[in-house]
Order: C-alpha cells, then structure tokens, then sequence
C-alpha cells in the first residue's frame, strides 16, 4: 500500500484526484462509503470515511495526501517509485506523511473483521504542505455530520513518539513599490530592493527580541517563536534602480502567543518610519503585506482522555513539544482533543531521498492493532 500511494504525484501544485478516488475505491469493496469534500476548482478533494457503528464518539485518523516537491533535489532513484534498500522504503512521501494512510489503508480488513463498538473515521486532506488549505473543510464536514468523534490523532512522522504541543505558522508575503530612475541619480529614487532589506533587518529586530524573552524550560527546541525570511525577488538591471522588490517570510509561534503579534509590529514599523519616508519622494511608493497562511498551534492538555489513550496505545508515559506545524491545532480549535503520533522521521520529511524505516512501519501496524483493540471495548 505504502508502494501504490507513493506512485501517485500528489505534489501540492498537483491534483490529488487519482489517489483519491483510489482510496475511495479501495474503501468501497470493504463496503465503505467515502464522502469527499472538494477545493473550490474542484481540483482537489478531502476524503472522510467511517468504520464501525454509527455513534458519537470514537478516532480520528487524520492524514494529508501532498507533498512537497522534488524539483532541484538529488535523488538517487525515483521519487515516486519506493525503493527497498537496508530496512528502509524509499520515497517522496514515505515519511511525510503516505505510509500512516497507507498502514491504516491496509489494515481496513482487521478493522472490519472485528465488533467495533466505537467507530475509526479516515480523515485525509489536501494542500497541508501549502498551508493547510483542505483541512478546514474535512473538519466542518466532521462536524457538520451526524457522527461525533472527540480524538483525532494527526499521523504526521513523530518516530511514534507522542507530541502534545507544537508551534503555529504565519505566512506572509511583502512588497517594496519603489520609484525607479537611472543608478547615477539614485537621490531621485527609490530603491525598492534597499527598502526590502531595510524591512528584513527590522525582522531580524523583532526575532532577536522574541529570543531574548524566551523562557528556556518551555520544552520547545528553540523555546522561542521563530522568524525566518524564505524568498526574496526584485529589480530590473543592474543600471536602473528597482521599482520592485517582494520577499516572503514566516513566523512561528509558540501556542498560547498572539500568533498577529510580529505581524503587528512589523507594520507599525512600516507605518512609522518607512511609509512616511518613501511617501516623501514619491505617492505610489508603498509597502503591503499579505497573510498568505495561517496554521495554529497546538496546546497541551495534560490529563485529557486523548492524551491517557495515545500514551496507552504508543505505550509510552513520555510526551513532547515539537517547532513544525501540523493539522492537530484546526481540530483542537474544533473542539478535538488532538494529538500527533505517526511513523517516520520528521528529519527526513522533505529532503531527498526521503525515507521511512521498516521497524517504523511495524511499530505503527500495532500502535493501530491496539486501537482496534481499545475500539472493541464500551
């Protein structure tokens, strides 16, 4: 299973459509009905599937179906076809995240083969990797349905080790429009791309502020919300002072923490030194900066049932606090009780030559074993 959903390209700038229907149909010759929740081109779709009774109560499997690309990467084989070699599968997606669907994929047939009187719901998104565009919609579907589980578990690579808590994501884009005009007269300009790194410096400010404050026994690695500028764009040549220059960049906060806060800094900055100086020169001259993406963090709920059930079924007493971002915090904003365990290493999400371990593998078939286990139980 893990082989066949790897083949499929989900890549984010991709349809998921293919894997999708797969799944659907996979589910159906169980007997399962899969309902899908689609993207407003229709492009793209959330699959939501229960087995056992129709009850409230119950789990969550969550998982998202893209992944992130391949382009300038130097992989040994390829990507999209899993290669076997020393005890690990390799593959884009073995680990982020394709071989929890595809475990708990291969396990239906146990699933259904036992007297579940607390019902499993597959859960599988679209677009996490781009800003965890589909899950909104997959959780008003739960919601708005007639079932109502109170657990989810987000299968994200945690080397099934249990994670309570993990950090949010802002993600913004910023753009310079200067004044352009010949590089000997620059007194007449506006360099779109000095601006840029005038701004960047500001950040850099403001991250070193949120180090400076962090409380070092937070359990987070780095215990403070992170600032980190990705892409930067702009200019013409080399002759002509740049009218435009746009940079994106991303914050990380910790739970708990106004996750605007940065954001309201930044700008105010901009309100109060840079606006009114570039204005000056010239009136189209600005700065704007869009949200392109918000994910939540993720709050620990110590002495929750969820937590007493994932430390039961991981077999483990041991939590941990992570800095990436996952679906877990849109569903605790739903109301879940959610947490994230799953197979795999988070630090081979993303790289090349991505893989996932086999004893990976074998510790979530029976971390799910137990669940069904726990699902037989009133």
């Amino acid at each position: 299973m893990i082989r066949t959903l790897v083949a499929f390209d989900t890549t984010s700038r991709n349809s998921n459509m293919a894997l999708i229907y797969h799944i659907q149909a996979y589910l159906a010759n169980y007997g399962i009905e899969a309902a899908l929740s689609f993207d407003d081109g229709g492009e793209k779709a959330n699959l939501l599937a229960t087995i056992g009774p129709d009850s409230d109560g119950g789990v969550v499997l969550s998982g998202h179906t893209d992944v992130v690309p391949v382009d300038d990467q130097d992989w040994h084989s390829n990507p999209f076809t899993v290669v076997e070699t020393d005890g690990q599968l390799i593959g884009r997606g073995t680990a982020d995240m394709k071989s929890f669907i595809a475990i708990a994929l291969a396990l239906v047939p146990e699933f259904i083969a036992q007297p579940l009187v607390k019902p499993i719901h597959f859960a599988f998104s679209y677009d996490e990797e781009i800003g965890c565009l589909g899950a909104p919609r997959l959780i008003d579907q739960i919601v708005g349905g007639d079932l109502h589980p109170r657990l989810a578990i987000i299968g994200e690579p945690t080397s099934m080790t249990v994670i309570d808590a993990h950090k949010g994501y802002a993600g913004y884009v910023t753009t310079v429009t200067g004044l352009e005009c010949h590089s000997s007269l620059t007194h007449k300009g506006i360099n779109a791309i000095a601006v840029a790194a005038e701004l960047i410096g500001e950040l850099s400010v403001i991250g070193a502020d949120l180090a400076q404050n962090a409380d070092p026994d937070n359990g987070f690695d780095p215990p403070y919300g992170t600032i980190q500028v990705g892409t930067i764009q702009g200019g013409t040549a080399q002759n002509i002072v740049p009218r435009h220059c746009h940079f994106t960049w991303e914050y990380r906060p910790l739970p708990g923490t106004d996750i605007d806060e940065v954001a309201r800094r930044f700008q105010d900055y901009v309100e109060r030194t840079v606006r009114p100086r570039i204005k000056a020169v010239s009136e189209a001259a600005d700065v704007e900066t869009t949200v392109a993406s918000r994910i939540l963090g993720l709050h620990a709920e110590d002495g929750a049932p969820a937590e007493a059930l994932i430390k039961l079924l991981a077999e483990t007493n041991q939590t941990y606090k992570v800095s990436y971002g996952t679906e877990a915090g849109l569903f605790q904003q739903a109301g879940f009780h959610a947490v994230v365990c799953g197979p795999g290493s988070i630090e081979q999400a993303h790289r090349p030559d991505e893989f996932i371990d086999l004893d990976q593998v074998t510790a979530c078939e029976a971390f799910l074993r137990r669940l069904i286990e726990w699902a037989q139980t009133p």
